[in-house]
């Protein structure tokens, strides 16, 4: 196949044009590099069957030749980066959103969004499953991302139902692995960060609020399940195993043997309570399921950040 990825210089990305690469494929990366590293790409740029464009994907998109899938992964992603940017966390959801579709109806390819599980907001129910609608606050510093993915999600299935796209939409939970950056203000690296510098780990509210970790292998492997499947309505792709916020916290000071304290700040508006995903349709529908243990993950993200 021969694939557009839109945010293809991002963490996530830059994990999918190496998986799609290494089995064959030919790979167009697309991005604007505002949350984007080429750093994260300079491996591939010997590839022959490897393409970057810079590019700010709320622009008119002209990619020559044919393309067999569209995946839309461009977006600031962590809080952050929306809060830093939230009229482009906007635009690149809706104005992206149109320009990849465009795109992909144009071409007669896969449509894949990359959604999250941010669009259950601070969910009423745990775990989440894809036909809760979500509590969301939408006027909420979280809910530029919130919304523009919500918003992503209603044009995918608009242009779906009315060109008869074959359409695909990944909610993604929380993931962490290598090649996330050091600012990136997600709990996973900001405690791998503070803990390898000594410093204190931070943690909002009382740390009870949870989250389920997922590593990227895993998010790749069942991402590449759901585009070759014929699933066209939103899928989870996460790890269903919860854990607190402190407990995360105690798990990297301990594997990264840091002596730092944990410190404890005022939890920040709209942050989401819990989080864990129902993955009964990824299992049924993919046959996926996460393989990768949360401490052998961690071990090996721990050991990226050391070595820079």
């Amino acid at each position: 196949m021969r694939l557009l990825i839109t945010g293809g210089a991002g963490f996530l990305g830059s994990h999918l044009c190496e998986f799609f690469l290494a089995r064959g494929h030919s790979v167009v990366a697309m991005d604007n590099l505002i949350t984007g590293r080429v750093e994260n790409m300079e491996r591939l740029f010997g590839e022959d069957r490897f393409t970057f464009i810079k590019q700010d994907v709320t622009q008119f998109i002209h990619v020559p030749g044919p393309l067999d899938a569209v995946l839309h992964f461009a977006s600031p992603a962590s809080p952050e980066d929306y809060a830093q940017f939230p009229i482009p966390t906007l635009k690149v959801g809706a104005l992206g959103t149109h320009k990849a579709l465009g795109l992909a109806k144009d071409k007669k390819a896969v449509f894949m969004l990359a959604s999250t599980s941010e669009v259950y907001g601070d969910p009423l129910i745990s775990p989440q499953r894809e036909s809760y609608w979500g509590n969301v606050n939408p006027i909420g510093p979280r809910g530029v991302y919130d919304e523009a993915k919500r918003f992503a999600e209603a044009m995918t299935m608009a242009y779906h139902r009315a060109h008869g796209m074959p359409v695909r939409i990944v909610r993604i939970f929380n993931t962490y692995g290598p090649r996330m950056r050091k600012n990136d203000g997600r709990a996973v690296p900001n405690f791998i960060t503070q803990a390898l510098a000594g410093k204190s780990l931070t943690v909002y509210g009382k740390g009870s609020q949870t989250r389920s970790l997922c590593h990227v292998s895993d998010l790749v492997r069942g991402i590449d399940a759901l585009l070759r499947s014929n699933v066209q309505t939103p899928v989870n792709i996460g790890n269903p195993s919860e854990l607190t916020i402190l407990g995360l916290a105690e798990t990297i000071k301990r594997l990264s043997g840091s002596r730092s304290r944990i410190v404890f700040k005022p939890l920040p508006v709209d942050d989401p309570k819990v989080r864990r995903p129902d993955i009964s349709l990824a299992r049924s529908a993919l046959r996926w399921r996460p393989r990768v243990d949360l401490e052998k993950g961690l071990l090996s993200t721990i050991e990226h950040f050391r070595r820079g």
